[in-house]
């Protein structure tokens, strides 16, 4: 049976424009693989209305997940969950669980929970809080669109909320070989492993090192089985 399978929505201007780097990728991706989810498309739009609302409906019917990261803060540049409600045709507003929360962190700490602040409570109607062990102010997951913030430590642990609750499947399992042979020397025998063993992933990636030109040879797939005998084939071949 085939893994579920995910796309992500990177949402930010700033991503856009270079002035952040997106780490939150790189996360999902790593620990989709080993819950046994397949990411298989990343998107990343500007912080118009538009834009989210379209991404998301595109994905949510293409996929069986989509995790978006970005756009819940307190700013007046802060469109995701307007947008998200839009997408799926529900209203949106401050709701009591998400207020009591903010609340209660406010108080804690002694800070006004002020109306941007409250900003962090509006949540599209139907939809269920994701946990904020960080900074408190919830995400939400509506139909199969889960929405964390764009703060690499509140993604991270908003994740880790989510996943536990999400049927994965086989975990993919990858082997890598370094070959000292640039990569139109191993194209014919990466082209004959790939034809004799179609149910895995073979990717063959160049590099320069020390004058000298080479590829990584990384072997996918989800029977660790298979995987051992197209690395052990492909070790024979570039021995010879």
């Amino acid at each position: 049976m085939a893994n579920p399978t995910a796309a992500m929505l990177v949402i930010g201007d700033e991503i856009l424009s270079g002035r952040t780097r997106d780490s939150n990728m790189h996360h999902l991706a790593g620990e989709l693989t080993r819950h046994g989810i397949d990411l298989k498309e990343v998107r990343m739009v500007p912080d118009e209305r538009p834009a989210i609302v379209g991404a998301v409906r595109a994905l949510s019917e293409a996929w069986d997940h989509v995790f978006s990261s970005g756009g819940i803060g307190p700013t007046h540049d802060d469109i995701t969950a307007d947008a998200i409600a839009e997408a799926f045709g529900v209203g949106i507003g401050v709701r009591d669980d998400a207020r009591a929360l903010l609340e209660a962190h406010y108080a804690e700490t002694g800070l006004d929970l002020n109306e941007a602040r409250l900003r962090m409570a509006r949540i599209p109607d139907g939809a269920e809080l994701i946990e904020n062990p960080v900074s408190v102010a919830p995400g939400f997951t509506i139909g199969n669109v889960h929405v964390m913030a764009g703060v690499p430590a509140v993604f991270q642990a908003m994740l880790a909320s989510v996943l536990p609750k999400l049927t994965g499947g086989a975990p993919l399992l990858s082997q890598s070989l370094q070959i000292m042979r640039p990569e139109g020397e191993v194209a014919t025998p990466l082209a004959r492993l790939a034809r004799d063993f179609p149910d895995l992933s073979i990717g063959s990636y160049p590099f320069h090192k020390d004058g000298a030109f080479g590829t990584n040879i990384v072997i996918r797939g989800h029977d660790g089985t298979r995987v051992d005998a197209a690395m052990m084939r492909l070790a024979r071949e570039m021995q010879s």
